[in-house]
């Protein structure tokens, strides 16, 4: 069945306003969502990866590149004729091997061939596209390791079983994950560009909402995907809009004072809030038409960027969002 439409999904704004920064700009780096289940965390990553044009790829490249002469000799392609393919959503499961994440020796051939072959793994799969990790708290030290290193080079390196293999492995990483069950370790939780909350609504109409659209979807798909489809491919066209603007986007330097005042204010560790926060600002700026960034999107986006980021201040019993937004209020009056 055809996923839910990106448009279509109820309230959780940032969240959808987070998810769609990153596809205008993935060098923001990712989006952790965390919050209560069943708010729309996985229905809205693969609505969003629906909605987006298709990637051009060599035919049969594990590792979808876009280029013929990016595809890697050891995946000995013989159709290197560029075809389009949808963008790629892959999930990573918890308890996965290593072997499965980043690709081993490929045993059927070994076997059967008697040649020593590599069999590409999920991160291959998901380069230039979406790698989505539910209940990424959880995930095994090992496993978040790797994903460090690689989210760090944007490059898979597997060097074992007499195997020596490089692929690039760039894309945006998806986490989503319940609080209550165990936090995320903080160097993983850095990698996030943005993290946004979800919560259950409370208002009684917007419970109604959901249920009716959900209702639709299911059981009179058709004329639902009608009516939701134009808007998805409206929200399309402007993320393409919003590519394009990025790169003649104004950034003034009173821009740049207030991005770095704001986090210098709230003591973020390093320089990448300072410029996740940045980018996030352009890429909000430019999906709305704007030409040049303002004081509007630096407000906006900050929450977004740099909740993740605090240190904890046990005389300080606010939550990161408030904090923010208390910072934002005297730093940005």
């Amino acid at each position: 069945m055809t996923p839910f439409p990106f448009a279509a999904i109820v309230g959780q704004d940032e969240m959808k306003t987070a998810m769609v920064l990153t596809a205008i700009d993935p060098k923001i780096g990712g989006v952790l969502v965390f919050g209560d289940r069943g708010t729309g965390k996985s229905t809205a990553v693969r609505a969003l990866a629906a909605l987006l044009p298709p990637i051009q790829a060599v035919a049969g490249c594990p590792c979808n590149s876009a280029r013929p002469e990016d595809c890697p000799d050891w995946a000995q392609v013989s159709d290197m004729s560029l075809v389009e393919r949808p963008t790629p959503v892959v999930d990573l499961p918890l308890g996965v091997s290593e072997d499965r994440v980043t690709g081993a020796l490929d045993i059927e051939r070994a076997l059967t061939r008697g040649e020593k072959a590599f069999e590409a793994g999920l991160l291959a799969r998901a380069n230039r596209g979406y790698l989505y990790i539910d209940e990424v708290n959880l995930l095994e030290d090992h496993i978040v390791d790797l994903l460090l290193d690689v989210a760090q080079s944007g490059e898979n390196v597997v060097e074992r079983e007499g195997l020596s293999i490089r692929h690039p492995a760039r894309f945006v990483l998806v986490g989503s994950g319940n609080p209550e069950e165990g936090e995320l370790r903080p160097q993983l939780l850095d990698r996030f560009g943005l993290s946004v909350e979800v919560t259950s609504p409370k208002e009684i109409d917007t419970r109604i909402e959901v249920i009716r659209r959900r209702d639709a979807y299911e059981n009179d798909h058709a004329a639902f995907m009608a009516r939701w489809q134009p808007e998805d491919a409206a929200l399309r066209e402007r993320i393409l809009r919003a590519r394009a603007a990025l790169a003649d986007l104004k950034t003034s330097n009173v821009v740049l004072h207030d991005v770095a005042s704001v986090c210098l204010a709230l003591g973020s560790d390093g320089l990448r809030g300072e410029l996740t926060l940045l980018r996030s600002a352009r890429a909000l700026a430019a999906f709305e038409g704007a030409g040049d960034v303002t004081r509007d999107h630096i407000r906006r986006a900050a929450p977004m960027a740099l909740r993740h980021r605090l240190r904890r201040d046990p005389l300080d019993d606010a939550g990161s969002t408030a904090r923010v937004a208390r910072q934002l209020a005297e730093v940005l009056p």
